[in-house]
């Protein structure tokens, strides 16, 4: 047990850093077993799809089997209107193709996360800006109903502001309601600073809310709703601990290349992994190891502008006569 303890394992919620990480401990470049990824660099982004299809694929990924779609872009932190409209409607496609929702099909969306702590906002600022309009039914003209769908949406804030598990909060609405679809939008942990709030994760494996900074609740899942469930994610911030460990990493990279090879300081740097770095990242970071998490300081800014992006491209994805102009009126 204490030997398990000391095994250091970076934390990550990305299935693009799962591929990266696998990739280096086994120092092969093919893909992993169980494992087929395309990428497309389109001009405002690059687009990763990340797709485990066995059990082989998922035990090396730390990941159940599923599609992952990732899209990239430094200028999601900016505001950059012309490339978050690009975004926008890539984001969208993506997602209409993974849903697969047919006419009629009603949509509940998920904000998740604590709407008090501004990295895991994400979520509730999300469901602030979807269009709603399950409760419209009967009440509009027949060519207005035509464009949009039934679409609900929810923030159930976290157990300890409620006192019940969002697993919970989710099961039962689902039970009374009977959506076709959950679309849960939630904060994730990125293992790159690169990547913090400059990715968008689509999956249709669900996802288990608070699994970012490690507060892992019931996992919301076909499995456990009995309706698909897509995931939209953005990593907000990243582990203090994965961090130091990354930097190390680096740190001692570039010192065992400048070290002269033989002697005795370029074998310890060469040896020194493992229960070491623990060790090391513990005393660095002690007594908040565990519970330390860094996030940029304008990410007020950024989780407002990040929230639209997705708001827009889930309105641009569930609603089907609605336009781009459209759905930037609504959220004025």
């Amino acid at each position: 047990m204490e030997q398990e303890r000391k095994k250091f394992t970076a934390r990550t919620d990305l299935a693009i850093e799962a591929r990266e990480m696998a990739k280096e401990k086994s120092r092969r470049e093919e893909e992993p077993d169980g494992v087929e990824v395309e990428t497309i660099a389109r001009e405002q982004y690059d687009l990763t799809r990340v797709r485990i299809r066995n059990e082989a694929g998922s035990r090396t990924m730390g990941k159940p089997v599923g599609s992952y779609i990732t899209i990239e872009s430094q200028s999601l932190k900016e505001n950059d209107i012309f490339s978050h409209e690009a975004i926008i409607k890539g984001l969208a496609e993506e997602l209409r193709e993974l849903a697969g929702l047919k006419e009629g099909d009603t949509v509940l969306i998920a904000g998740l996360g604590n709407w008090n702590i501004t990295p895991d906002a994400l979520g509730p600022k999300v469901v602030s800006k979807v269009l709603v309009t399950r409760h419209l039914e009967g009440t509009l003209p027949e060519e207005i109903l035509r464009t949009v769908r039934p679409v609900a949406a929810v923030s159930p804030g976290v157990m300890g502001i409620t006192g019940i598990e969002t697993g919970e909060i989710v099961k039962g609405i689902v039970e009374k309601m009977q959506p076709s679809l959950l679309i849960a939008v939630d904060a994730l942990a990125a293992r790159r600073t690169g990547r913090i709030n400059a990715a968008i994760q689509l999956s249709d494996t669900g996802l288990a809310p608070g699994a970012g900074v490690g507060n892992k609740r019931k996992l919301l899942s076909r499995e456990t709703l009995g309706i698909p469930v897509i995931a939209i994610g953005v990593p907000t911030v990243v582990d203090a601990a994965t961090l130091v460990n990354d930097t190390m990493d680096r740190m001692l990279e570039e010192m065992t290349n400048h070290a002269e090879k033989n002697t005795v300081f370029y074998e310890m740097l060469r040896s020194m992994e493992g229960e070491e770095k623990y060790e090391l990242i513990r005393e660095l970071l002690d007594p908040y190891a565990e519970n330390m998490f860094v996030t940029p300081k304008e990410v007020d800014a950024v989780i407002d502008r990040l929230s639209g992006v997705i708001a827009s491209a889930v309105n641009l994805a569930v609603h089907p006569g609605l336009t781009m102009e459209e759905i930037q009126q609504f959220q004025a």
